[in-house]
């Protein structure tokens, strides 16, 4: 079995006790934490090894070195073959720094976006930027509703209940 099928099977596993699962998360954020602290130190270094090693670099467990790697996957330059993965499957952790802050952001992961190691990175103002760009790109804006006396805004000249509104 892939290790990230097993790491699923744990993390997301909906049969275990709810306190028990709330445990499980709340111990690999502190973990999860501790890597980023560790990683955003010297943002600009190419961390790669196998997830063995990497479980080791970090000390972490193989399952929570899976879990760490489903978790930055999307924020990567290169994403790692996480779907087939193995211990012994070499991976990278070069990360996109303003993907990454973004990504955890999205994640509402505010004890990752606001660890004092993104002052070091980007200036308050950037942070704030990419916040908001973040949340704004979740945001649904919805046009002004057309009034069935209105013109038809296909240009027709016409009004929408006689145009496109009448199929509508």
């Amino acid at each position: 079995m892939a290790l990230l099928e097993e790491w699923h099977k744990i993390a997301y596993n909906d049969k275990a006790d709810q306190g028990e699962l709330q445990r499980f998360w709340q111990h690999y954020f502190l973990l999860e934490k501790g890597v980023y602290e560790k990683l955003l130190a010297n943002p600009d270094e190419a961390v790669e090894g196998t997830v063995k090693e990497l479980a080791e670099k970090y000390e972490l467990s193989i399952m929570e070195m899976t879990g760490f790697l489903d978790g930055i996957n999307d924020s990567l330059v290169t994403p790692n073959p996480i779907e087939e993965m193995d211990e012994d499957t070499k991976v990278s952790l070069a990360f996109d720094k303003e993907k990454l802050y973004k990504n955890m952001v999205d994640a509402k992961a505010d004890w990752l976006y606001n660890l004092p190691a993104w002052d070091e990175i980007f200036d308050a103002e950037t942070k704030h930027a990419l916040y908001l760009e973040q949340k704004k790109s979740g945001t649904v804006v919805v046009g002004k509703k057309i009034g069935r006396n209105d013109p038809c805004p296909c240009g027709s000249g016409k009004k929408y209940k006689k145009c496109c509104g009448k199929n509508a």
